[in-house]
């Protein structure tokens, strides 16, 4: 193997011809800690050696797992010698590969207990009992069955994540079965942790996919990523191996 620390020289070109980059990035990157610093000649041009087209290498490989804050930060910890702290960088990453992988389990269960029978309207009068007709039910049975409040469909309202329609003759609010279906769901991922914020986006695109069906392709779309992003994160680990190796 050959010395990274050789007295082969290269030019910003060589570097950026060999990654598909142009030379102003090669110098950003520099600039940004990602690569070593470059020694100059007599007339003040950078000149790189093979151990800075190593830290290229694997700045480019973290980049698909990490995200570009995170892979800068990492190249620019192992560069000022901070092992340590580009080591705990790679697992804060692999924590939030994690969180995502838990988020999307949670969503995946929360649309299989969707699948149950949708709460229907109880008998009697007034906005706790009866519902409005067929395909409509009102605050109070919805509430019960869903084992919650009132006050907290209320609350799921004003955040826009159910739009129940006023009944013209009494003005109680009438939830038909998209509400339902998004009320569920909503639930399901609020026992699961998940704050509203989080799931205001969930919700909208099952409002507006008009059902579960096409999410179901976004879920497989998801899982696809989220095994792209745990292997890239093995082969950015590689790279990283490799360049702490060279480094010494």
């Amino acid at each position: 193997m050959r010395n990274l620390h050789s007295a082969e020289r290269l030019r910003p070109v060589d570097l950026a011809r060999a990654h598909g980059l142009s030379t102003q990035a090669v110098r950003n990157y520099e600039e940004a800690g990602i690569l070593p610093v470059a020694d100059r000649t007599r007339h003040g041009y950078r000149t790189y050696t093979p151990l800075h087209a190593r830290a290229l290498r694997t700045f480019l490989a973290l980049l698909p797992g990490h995200g570009h804050p995170a892979a800068t930060s990492i190249m620019r910890a192992v560069n000022e010698g901070a092992a340590e702290e580009a080591f705990r960088l790679v697992d804060e990453s692999h924590v939030q590969l994690l969180e995502d992988r838990r988020t999307l389990q949670a969503v995946e269960r929360a649309l299989h207990d969707l699948t149950s029978p949708a709460p229907g309207p109880a008998p009697g009068s007034g906005p706790d009992a009866a519902g409005p007709g067929p395909g409509g039910t009102f605050i109070g049975p919805l509430a019960r069955k869903l084992g919650l409040r009132p006050a907290t469909l209320r609350k799921w309202e004003h955040a826009g994540l159910v739009h129940p329609r006023r009944d013209p003759a009494t003005g109680y609010r009438v939830y038909d079965q998209a509400d339902v279906r998004d009320a569920r769901l909503v639930h399901q991922l609020r026992r699961g942790g998940y704050l509203l914020e989080q799931i205001a986006p969930l919700i909208a695109q099952v409002r507006a996919a008009g059902g579960l069906e096409p999410l179901e392709a976004a879920l497989r779309d998801w899982h696809d990523r989220l095994s792209a992003r745990g292997r890239a994160l093995l082969a950015g680990a590689a790279e990283l191996d490799a360049y702490l190796r060279a480094r010494g």
